[in-house]
């Protein structure tokens, strides 16, 4: 179950490392290349609390050993993608797979696992093994890429879904019948959710008032204001809305998918920094950031026992806090900053992520009563997804947007002749190397990437202080309670 686990979570920054490989031979746009992590994420986000379900009522070791089939089968599809769509294709099915895979991995253990103090220990080991594949998604991508074509990258999955498969196949079934399918509440959640994404990457290449874009707002609006309405009525809602009546339950939906925007958002843009700046290799990329993702896995696993002692308020606002100052921090980077200056800004940020990822997922059970504790567990994991997906479309799409805006000044300053910007620009704009062109050219271009690099930062940074605030203020600091409802 934990090799299952992992395995999603390893597919994020594996794909991430890969973007470059990709960009540069399939000549991807820069908001092209924001769905490659986007469109997996995207399906997980909006369909993972119906695949807990679909587990409950059909068997969650069958439906995680399915889940796993399914990443199998969009990983290979992947793998012999010759084209953007067909990588995005194939990411849209792996996220079906990890849907699956997530809730379910979960569920089985709590019902293997009946003793509390066992359980809470297999739990911990469940949220670190996330970490844990975040982690090495970079360094398998790096040593891959060194000796092979980019698709191999996602073979990684197959080999790790497989075993999976393997391991899982000798766990007993277990259920939890009595509930069904929001099927309504369902699409209305796919729609609004992909409606909001596209609009949000593809605004940022066609502008965010054009045609099509207003029109995938008005989609997104109307989807998701239905998507209320619908489980307001539901029998069996995808989202009991009542929960949100909870200050401190709609407090932690938002600090929970603020970690994974922050999170998930700090990793693309070092990737693309390091790798079309500095220009360096994905396995040099993935050492660096060891130093992020190692540290959380750390700190993710001993928060779970000091939120025993502290509650949930100290962690969450100090690890929100920590963050925005590292972020601040990354915000500053050069073109040529070495590693050696910045290395212990990635570890605060791992060390903040990890603060944030047990408080923000067990607060959210003690914000409501007993008997809506699996109901909140599916909304806080859905709403991490969720943040993770806009951190990759939204941070992803105002890199690629700042790049565009800034590029000519910087060509200007770097005595590149104005007729050759719009080559040049054409160039960016459909995702064609540069590695050829003059040091100028390469420099003006580098600029231009780490201006889009600082207003990621900044804005994860501005964020990260909002969620601060409400950590302080409104989540309720009761580890061992539970609310009214």
């Amino acid at each position: 179950m934990c090799l299952g686990a992992m395995t999603t979570f390893l597919l994020i920054t594996a794909s991430v490392s890969a973007m470059s490989a990709i960009q540069d031979d399939l000549h991807v746009s820069p908001s092209g290349l924001v769905w490659i992590p986007s469109a997996y994420t995207l399906v997980v986000a909006s369909t993972v609390i119906s695949a807990g379900t679909i587990g409950n009522l059909y068997g969650r070791k069958r439906a995680f050993l399915i889940g796993a089939a399914v990443m199998i089968t969009g990983s290979l599809t992947v793998f012999a993608a010759d084209s953007t769509e067909g990588i995005i294709i194939g990411q849209l099915v792996s996220g079906v797979g990890g849907a699956l895979i997530l809730p379910n991995s979960l569920a089985v253990l709590g019902s293997t696992f009946t003793d509390p103090h066992r359980r809470t220990e297999v739990v911990t080991a469940w949220a670190a093994s996330s970490g844990i594949g975040l982690a090495v998604g970079p360094l398998i991508a790096g040593v891959l890429l060194e000796h092979f074509h980019w698709n191999s990258v996602f073979l990684s999955t197959v080999v790790l879904a497989a075993l999976s498969m393997l391991v899982g196949a000798f766990v007993s079934e277990s259920r939890a019948p009595g509930g069904r399918l929001d099927i309504p509440g369902q699409l209305l959640a796919v729609v609004g959710i992909a409606a909001l994404v596209y609009a949000l990457i593809e605004g940022g290449h066609d502008g965010y008032t054009s045609t099509g874009i207003l029109t995938a707002w008005f989609v997104a609006a109307a989807a998701l204001v239905g998507f209320v309405l619908v489980e307001r009525v539901a029998a069996a809602p995808l989202l009991d809305m009542s929960l949100f009546r909870s200050a401190s339950f709609s407090a932690v939906m938002f600090v929970a998918g603020v970690s994974l925007f922050g999170f998930t958002g700090v990793a693309i843009l070092s990737v693309l920094y390091y790798q079309r700046v500095q220009h360096l290799t994905a396995l040099d990329v993935g050492w660096r950031l060891l130093a992020l993702f190692g540290v959380y896995v750390v700190v993710a696993s001993a928060t779970g026992r000091v939120i025993r002692r502290t509650g949930f308020k100290l962690p969450l606002t100090v690890g929100f806090l920590a963050g925005a100052a590292a972020t601040a921090g990354l915000a500053t980077v050069q073109p040529d900053t070495p590693y050696a200056q910045v290395w212990w800004l990635f570890a605060l940020f791992g060390a903040a992520s990890g603060l944030v990822a047990a408080p923000s997922t067990a607060a959210a059970l003690v914000s409501v009563s007993a008997e809506r504790a699996g109901m909140a567990s599916g909304a806080v994991n859905a709403f991490r997804q969720v943040g993770s997906v806009m951190g990759s479309s939204i941070l992803g799409a105002l890199l690629a947007r700042r790049l565009e805006d800034r590029l000519p000044a910087r060509l200007d300053a770097h005595h590149v002749p104005p007729s050759q910007w719009p080559a040049i620009q054409q160039a960016v704009s459909t995702g064609k190397g540069n590695g050829s062109a003059p040091r100028s050219v390469t420099t003006a271009l580098g600029d231009a990437f780490t201006s889009g690099v600082h207003l990621g930062m900044t804005v994860v940074s501005v964020v990260f202080l909002c969620a601060a605030l409400a950590s302080l203020l409104l989540v309720r600091n009761r580890p061992h309670g539970t609310a009214a409802g």
